[in-house]
């Protein structure tokens, strides 16, 4: 597997001394091409590292996929074209298996995906909003405020790749009622971490992820909304703002979004009736 920091030279510049010349840890990124039976399906860019759970947690968000049998083999191959060159880790050719979902073409969907956008390229609105195999809104979970109030520190504590770059963001699932830590994972994208849970989920044949609280770093966009619903996520939680559109689709699903988590205080645009 591909590194997940690398060494840079910089210089460190302080107001009164002299510049100082050291290392510093970067925070890697890297494309990886997803392949379905050897043909090009998307790229995006990513923190090398849980490939396999980004890759069915993408076909997830994307409707393609909703049981662990629907991918039946994941493996690595080399660079572009496959032509015998050393493995670089950044293709990964996926199997489905019998019963995923007919997956749209290249000329009806743009999949091309950048580490600061989930959705980046598609074409209208109509075409993102995938409809979801599961009934969020029906999702009778309840949780307390102050369990939820502890979950950015515990996302904090478990970045052990923030700690020395400082420059990934993180996703983690909990337990609703126990608060249990489900899974985290870090990726220098955002929609990238959350992809890497909800493919965890997928591979242990999790879904729908009923009863949990998808707590991420970050503001909560309109990609990480709807990759939530499509994992029958019931309540997503974040440190900083959503955007309008992300409380749109909350509301008409009928998922708890919770915005500026921060201290003892929250912010709740959609069904409040689930904080207790």
């Amino acid at each position: 597997m591909g590194r997940i920091t690398a060494r840079w030279p910089v210089t460190r510049r302080r107001l009164g001394s002299e510049p100082d010349r050291r290392p510093d840890l970067l925070a890697v990124e890297e494309p990886l091409e997803i392949r379905l039976s050897g043909k090009p399906l998307t790229v995006t860019m990513r923190t090398p590292g849980h490939d396999v759970e980004l890759a069915s947690g993408f076909l997830v968000s994307e409707g393609v996929v909703t049981r662990a049998e629907h991918v039946v083999a994941a493996i690595h191959c080399g660079g572009p074209g496959t032509g015998g060159e050393q493995n670089s880790y950044n293709v990964l050719d996926v199997a489905l298996g019998e019963g995923a979902a007919a997956v749209v073409t290249q000329a009806e969907r743009n999949y091309y995906t950048t580490s600061a956008c989930g959705v980046c390229g598609k074409t209208s609105i109509d075409a993102i909003e995938t409809s979801s195999s599961f009934d969020v809104a029906g999702d009778d979970v309840v949780v307390a405020a102050e369990l939820l109030v502890t979950l950015p520190d515990r996302l904090r504590t478990g970045q052990r790749v923030f700690d020395t770059t400082g420059g990934l963001h993180a996703a983690a699932l909990f337990d609703a009622a126990t608060g249990e830590l489900l899974v985290l994972r870090e990726d220098i994208g955002r929609h990238n971490a959350v992809d890497k849970v909800i493919g965890w989920a997928a591979m242990h044949d999790r879904l729908p992820l009923r009863g949990t609280v998808l707590q991420v770093s970050g503001r909560a966009g309109f990609e990480i909304v709807q990759k939530a619903v499509m994992a029958g996520i019931p309540t997503l939680a974040a440190v900083s703002a959503p955007s309008s559109l992300a409380a749109e689709l909350a509301a008409r699903s009928g998922l708890t979004l919770i915005g500026f988590l921060r201290g003892e205080s929250m912010n709740i645009y959609t069904r409040a009736d689930r904080v207790r």
